[in-house]
């Protein structure tokens, strides 16, 4: 046992001495093969090929790299507003929304009359909605993509991506609108119904095209309810429910509405 547990501290002993250069060959190893996995490039026309080629792979570490070069060698080239919008491209790919931001908004910039700009200006929304929060959280980026979405749609109508923008920006009110009616319905659970009341108008004001419209009205009803306006709340119950009949909005109208009614005075 004793032989045995000397060789087996001498083995350590033995490997920690040339652990670093065993780690260190390692890493020139990985390094080597990541050198290797980039092709070999003759000129910058098929630079950018290559570039090409690796997107339709979804290779974006390739494509990023080869891309990257070919800026950094091509500034003044004809193709340099591609590069660009393909380098925005790749880093949407990989996840790296604000490097992807960065390049998107430097070709809306600075290439307006390019034939990807129109296509940038719609990504630009997209990378930035990408980087919102919850709904439960701020809505900065949601707002900054609806903005984005709403431009590229009076700068570029016709272009082939509007139809998506659009349900774009329809989505985006909606999470809006949701997220202002939420915040009146938790002062409602409060028994705060002054500024539950300015949120629910907020919604109709600001986002009455979206479904939270609806859900306004019902709270705005509920804040009549609560401050012993009980007819007008009442009333505006029965509009709530004759416009969603046998919908789940209609349910709860007509249940506030029945313990209204069942209320003395």
């Amino acid at each position: 046992m004793r032989r045995t547990l000397g060789r087996s501290r001498g083995g350590l002993a033995h490997f920690s001495s040339w652990a670093p250069w065993a780690l260190w060959a390692l890493g020139l190893a990985l390094a080597g093969c990541s050198a290797a996995s980039m092709p070999a490039v003759h000129s910058e026309p098929e630079r950018l090929e290559l570039a090409r080629r690796a997107m339709a792979r979804r290779d974006y570490t390739v494509a990023t790299e080869l891309l990257k070069s070919y800026l950094a060698n091509n500034g003044g080239s004809r193709d340099v507003d591609e590069a660009i919008y393909r380098l925005g491209l790749c880093y949407a790919g990989a996840k790296e929304y604000p490097s992807a931001q960065v390049e998107f908004e430097r070709l809306v910039r600075d290439y307006p009359e390019s034939d990807s700009s129109a296509s940038a200006a719609f990504r630009l929304g997209e990378v930035l909605f990408a980087q919102t929060r919850g709904r439960d959280f701020d809505q900065e980026y949601t707002h900054k993509a609806l903005d984005q979405w709403q431009n590229y749609l009076s700068s570029y109508p016709g272009h082939w991506l509007n139809p998506t923008a659009q349900r774009r920006v329809a989505e985006v009110r909606a999470r809006l609108g949701a997220k202002l009616a939420d915040a009146g319905k938790l002062y409602l659970k409060l028994k705060l119904p002054d500024p539950a009341r300015v949120y629910f108008r907020r919604v109709l004001d600001e986002y009455p095209d979206t479904p939270a419209a609806e859900e306004a009205r019902l709270g705005l009803a509920l804040c009549d309810a609560q401050q012993g306006h009980r007819a007008a709340a009442i009333e505006q119950l029965k509009q709530v429910e004759a416009a969603h009949p046998g919908g789940e909005l209609a349910r709860r109208a007509a249940s506030e509405r029945t313990r209204l009614e069942r209320r003395p005075g």
